[in-house]
């Protein structure tokens, strides 16, 4: 996968760290079923073909470089091993604030922030702030979660909803922020 991984690199950095400047996010160390879920949505439609995600879009077409279910699995597995990197904040938030409003999160994303996979939820640790925000943006305009098919994305939709503002988001990831710590 290592070969694959090149057109990778471009976005998302030799070692997965992300790049703010390309708008792609960290991607080692998540899980590898995470992973694959996602590659497999961008390839079948379900993540990438809304207009308003110009993003995912780029992604979209990124992905189907993986021409075969091997490449995929084989992407996931080899972004999984990838050690995750020390992450920059780039957003200011208030954390005590955050921690109250996470305590809905951590159902699903632990306590620790890690993710579980019986809820088929990602970490959220491994994550810069910046790509957090967006997506929650994401979720709460129907930008992502909206698709029939994401049947995990339509019940993270009404959750990022239970934010009632950009600020409640900003105190939430400036929370999880200090579980990566």
């Amino acid at each position: 996968a290592k070969p694959m991984y090149a057109i990778c690199q471009t976005c998302h950095g030799p070692n997965g760290e992300g790049m703010l400047a390309m708008n792609a996010p960290a991607i080692a160390g998540q899980e590898d079923w995470y992973i694959k879920r996602q590659l497999d949505y961008f390839k079948q439609g379900i993540r990438g073909s809304n207009p308003k995600d110009i993003y995912g879009i780029q992604m979209k077409s990124m992905v189907m470089t993986l021409t075969t279910d091997k490449n995929v699995d084989d992407m996931a597995a080899y972004v999984s091993q990838m050690k995750p990197n020390k992450l920059e904040s780039t957003i200011q938030g208030d954390a005590a604030k955050g921690k109250m409003l996470y305590m809905l999160c951590q159902s699903c994303h632990g306590a620790d922030g890690k993710g579980m996979k019986a809820m088929n939820s990602p970490s959220l640790i491994l994550q810069q702030d910046w790509y957090l925000m967006r997506q929650l943006e994401n979720y709460k305009n129907g930008i992502r979660g909206a698709d029939s098919r994401d049947i995990h994305g339509l019940g993270m939709a009404p959750m990022a909803k239970t934010l009632p503002d950009a600020q409640a988001m900003k105190d939430v990831i400036a929370y999880i922020k200090t579980l990566a710590e």
